[in-house]
C-alpha cells in the first residue's frame, strides 16, 4: 500500500510538469516540442510559420527594445509598438518643465517629427543554432571547474567571432539548463529608432503605483517608435538621409476580439526566471532577501515620493527611477504572497522527493541535494551583503554611482596612459545625464536614511569604516558631504575641463569619493569573490541536478529564460485569486470612469478621454456588445523582458500588448502555478482608439493592417 500511495504521488507531480501550458520555448524547437499541442488549443499556423530561416515569419516582426523590453512591427514602415514603461526613458528624455511629454503625451503628425534617441537600438533575431556539441565536445572531464569554463568561455568567443566575420550580424550564445546546452543567437541590430507616439501617462500609467502588479487593470500601457534604415533597407547610424525600415514581416492586427478560452501566444525576449531552484533556495529567497529588498526600497520610495509631489522639476527628473524602484518592490511584495499562497517550498520538496527515488542507487546523484543545501547556508550572508551594496550605494545613492564614473580615468591617470576621445565623451555624457536627472536634497535625504538600513542590517565586517562609528542622520550626511566636489554642478563640470594628475588626486582625496571607494572596496573583497564562489559550485550542482531530472523525472522540461527569444502560450482566462473571489478576463472604459479621481495622480485622467468614454465614442474599436474593451488575462508564461511583447492569436494576428503579470502569479519566476499566474495585457483595439480617437493620430492606424475574423452564420436544421 505504501508503494503504491508513493506512484500516486509521484504521478500527481508529474503530471502537474506535464499538463500545465507553462514555459517560454525556443522557437526553432516548436515543431519537435510543442506544434501539436498548439494546434490541439486552437494555433492555425506550422511551427515553420512562426519561425523560420529559410522563409519570413512572426520571428521578423519581433526585437529585443534597447535590451530591456520587447517591442513588435506593425506596419510595412518600421512601425514599432512597445509598452509606455518601456519607452518612457526616451519620452522622458524629451520631456521638459515647457515640453511635458510625460504629462501631455507626444504624437508626430509626420516622419520629420519624430524624435531620435541616441543609443536605443531594436534587434531582431536572424536565425538560432544549437551549439552544444561545439561548445562542449571533447572536454577534459578532468578538469577544474574554473579550467573548464575558460575552456568554453574561449569556444564561444571563436565561434561568435567565425560566424559574424565579414558579416554586419552580430551573436552571442547563451547556456541553457545550467550549461547542459548551449544555442547561439545570430543578430541584426538597428541604431536609429525614433519616438512617434505616446499617451499622456494618466493613459499609459493610469493606476500608477497602485494598480502596478493587480488585476483588474485600465491601463493603455503603449508608445510607438519606428526603426530608420539606410537606402539599403541596412541598420546605420542616426541620419537625415535615412528612411523607414522594411520588415521582413509585420504583424496583422485583429478586429475580432477576444473571449475566454481563446489560443493566446506571447512573443518576447523574457529576462530571467529560476523554475528548478530546490527549496532550500525559495526559502531563502522569501524569509531572507526579499523582507530586506522590500524594506529598502519602501524607504527610499517614500522619500522620493515626498520631493515629486512637492516639485514639477524633480517630479520629471525622477519619475523614471521611481517607475524602476516601485516596479520590482511590489513584485517581491507579490511574489513572496504567491510562493505562501501556491506552498511553493513544498511543492519544491516532493520534486526532490520524486528526484531522490528515482536516482537511488546512482553513484552521480548520490548526496547531491545535501551538498547543495549546504551551499545554500554558507552563501546566505553573501547573498544578502549583495543585496544591500547594490539596493543602496550601488543604486540608490547617486553621488557615489557617479564618483564611482571617475574610477576609470584616475587610475588611467596616475598610470600616465592617455585618455581617449572616445571614453572622455562617454564620461561626460554619463555626467551630462546625472546631472539632468539629479535633485542634491533628495539624494542627501535617501543616502542618509539608506545608510542606516546598511548599518542595521549588515554584519560589522561589511559596514564601511567611515560610518560605522557614526551616529547616522541627515545631518551628518549633509556635513560629511558639504565639501565634496559632487555636490555642486559648476564643481563636476569643472573637473572635466583641463583634467590633470592633481584633479585626479583632488577627487581620491574627496569625501564622497572616499565613501564610494569604501562600499566597492568591501564588496570587492569582502563579500563578491566568496558570494561568486558558492554561486559557481551551486551552478555546477544544479547542472548536475537539472541532468538528473530531466533523464530520470518524466515530463517535459523547458529551459529558463536568459534574455534570448522565446515564445510561451496559453489560453484567455480568468482567475479566482483567494476564496469567494472571481475575477473575470477583461475589463473594459467603465472602469476607468469608475477609478477616475481628479485628486488622485494614479488615477487622473485627460478631460477628452472622459468626454470620448461618457459619449461612448468607440467608432470601429468597440466590441460586439457596443463596450470598448482596456485589458485581458491570460495564462501566458511571462516575466521581465517580456514587457511589449505581442500577444497573438492562433491567426498570427496582434490581439494585446503584455504589460505585467497578477500579484498572485509574481512568483512565476521561480514557481509556475496555472490557477494562479496571468498575464496581464492591453487590448490592441483600446491602443488604436486611443491614437485614432483621442490623439487624431489616424495616419498611424492607416499603415496598419486591420483584420476582423467573420464568424460563420450557424443555419438552425429542421426536425
Amino acid at each position: 500500500m505504501k508503494k503504491f500511495l508513493s506512484l500516486v504521488v509521484s504521478l500527481i507531480i508529474l503530471s502537474n510538469v506535464t499538463s500545465a501550458k507553462e514555459g517560454m520555448w525556443l522557437p526553432m524547437l516548436l515543431k519537435s516540442l510543442n506544434e501539436g499541442d498548439m494546434q490541439s488549443m486552437g494555433l492555425k499556423l506550422s511551427a515553420d510559420d512562426i519561425y523560420s530561416i529559410n522563409q519570413s515569419s512572426l520571428k521578423d516582426a519581433i526585437v529585443s527594445f534597447g535590451g530591456f523590453c520587447t517591442g513588435e512591427i506593425i506596419s510595412d514602415k518600421g512601425l514599432i509598438l512597445t509598452n509606455h514603461h518601456c519607452g518612457y526613458g526616451q519620452i522622458q528624455s524629451h520631456s521638459s518643465v515647457e515640453n511635458d511629454y510625460l504629462t501631455n503625451g507626444y504624437w508626430a503628425m509626420n516622419h520629420s517629427q519624430e524624435l531620435k534617441n541616441p543609443g536605443l537600438t531594436a534587434t531582431f533575431i536572424v536565425r538560432m543554432e544549437d551549439v552544444t556539441a561545439k561548445i562542449l565536445e571533447g572536454i577534459d572531464s578532468e578538469l577544474k571547474e574554473s579550467e573548464r569554463q575558460g575552456e568554453i568561455r574561449k569556444r564561444i568567443n571563436n565561434l561568435v567571432e567565425e560566424t559574424t566575420k565579414d558579416s554586419d550580424y552580430g551573436a552571442y550564445i547563451r547556456p541553457f539548463f545550467y550549461g547542459n546546452e548551449y544555442y547561439m543567437f545570430v543578430t541584426e541590430t538597428f541604431n536609429d529608432v525614433r519616438l512617434v507616439g505616446a499617451p499622456p501617462s494618466a493613459i499609459g500609467k493610469f493606476g500608477g503605483d497602485t494598480d502596478n502588479w493587480m488585476w483588474p487593470r485600465h491601463t493603455g500601457d503603449f508608445s510607438l517608435f519606428r526603426i530608420y534604415a539606410d537606402k539599403d533597407n541596412k541598420p546605420a547610424e542616426y541620419s537625415e538621409d535615412n528612411v523607414p525600415y522594411t520588415p521582413k514581416h509585420y504583424l496583422p492586427i485583429s478586429m475580432s476580439g477576444i473571449k475566454k478560452g481563446d489560443f493566446t501566444m506571447v512573443y518576447g525576449f523574457p529576462g530571467r526566471t529560476q523554475e528548478y531552484l530546490t527549496s532550500y533556495a525559495i526559502q531563502q529567497i522569501k524569509e531572507v532577501i526579499n523582507p530586506d529588498q522590500i524594506a529598502i526600497r519602501a524607504k527610499a520610495l517614500k522619500i522620493m515620493d515626498k520631493h515629486m509631489k512637492a516639485s514639477d522639476k524633480v517630479r520629471i527628473q525622477y519619475a523614471s527611477k521611481y517607475a524602476r524602484i516601485s516596479n520590482y518592490w511590489k513584485k517581491w511584495i507579490g511574489e513572496n504572497g504567491g510562493l505562501q499562497k501556491a506552498n511553493a517550498i513544498s511543492l519544491k520538496q516532493d520534486r526532490e522527493t520524486a528526484f531522490l527515488k528515482a536516482t537511488k542507487g546512482m553513484k552521480e546523484y548520490e548526496g547531491l541535494l545535501n551538498e547543495i543545501e549546504k551551499r545554500y547556508l554558507a552563501i546566505e550572508k553573501y547573498a544578502l551583503a549583495r543585496s544591500y551594496f547594490v539596493e543602496i550605494p550601488y543604486r540608490k545613492m547617486e553621488m557615489l554611482r557617479l564618483a564611482n564614473r571617475f574610477t576609470s580615468i584616475i587610475n588611467q591617470t596616475k598610470k600616465g596612459e592617455e585618455i581617449d576621445e572616445k571614453t572622455w565623451t562617454a564620461l561626460k555624457e554619463k555626467v551630462a545625464l546625472h546631472l539632468k536627472n539629479f535633485d542634491l536634497n533628495l539624494d542627501l535625504e535617501i543616502s542618509a536614511a539608506l545608510i542606516e538600513s546598511y548599518k542595521e542590517g549588515m554584519a560589522p565586517e561589511f559596514v564601511p569604516s567611515i560610518i560605522k562609528s557614526k551616529a547616522t542622520s541627515l545631518k551628518f550626511y549633509k556635513l560629511y558631504t558639504a565639501k565634496s566636489v559632487f555636490v555642486s554642478e559648476d564643481k563636476i563640470n569643472g573637473l572635466l575641463n583641463n583634467w590633470s594628475k592633481g584633479k585626479a588626486k583632488k577627487v581620491e582625496k574627496d569625501p564622497v569619493y572616499k565613501l564610494m571607494k569604501q562600499f566597492w572596496n568591501l564588496y570587492a573583497k569582502e563579500v563578491r569573490p566568496a558570494y561568486n564562489a558558492i554561486s559557481n559550485e551551486i551552478d555546477s550542482l544544479s547542472k548536475i541536478y537539472v541532468k538528473g531530472l530531466r533523464e530520470n523525472v518524466p515530463g517535459t522540461y523547458y529551459p529558463d529564460a536568459n534574455s534570448t527569444l522565446r515564445l510561451a502560450y496559453g489560453q484567455v482566462d480568468d482567475y479566482e485569486p483567494r476564496d469567494g473571489v472571481q475575477y473575470d478576463y477583461f475589463t473594459n472604459t467603465e472602469g476607468i470612469l469608475e477609478k477616475y479621481d481628479s485628486e488622485n495622480v494614479d488615477f487622473n485622467l485627460p478631460g477628452r478621454l472622459v468626454e470620448l468614454i461618457e459619449k461612448k465614442d468607440f467608432g470601429k474599436y468597440a466590441d460586439e456588445d457596443g463596450s470598448l474593451h482596456v485589458c485581458f488575462t491570460a495564462s501566458n508564461h511571462t516575466t521581465g523582458g517580456n514587457s511589449g511583447s505581442p500577444v497573438i492569436n492562433g491567426n498570427g494576428e496582434l490581439i494585446g500588448l503584455n504589460f505585467d503579470r497578477n500579484w498572485e502569479g509574481t512568483m512565476s519566476d521561480i514557481n509556475y502555478d496555472i490557477d494562479q499566474c496571468r498575464n496581464i495585457s492591453v487590448d490592441i483595439r483600446y491602443v488604436l482608439f486611443v491614437v485614432d480617437k483621442y490623439a487624431n493620430a489616424g495616419h498611424l492606424v492607416d499603415e496598419m493592417k486591420l483584420v476582423k475574423t467573420v464568424a460563420p452564420v450557424k443555419v438552425a436544421m429542421e426536425k
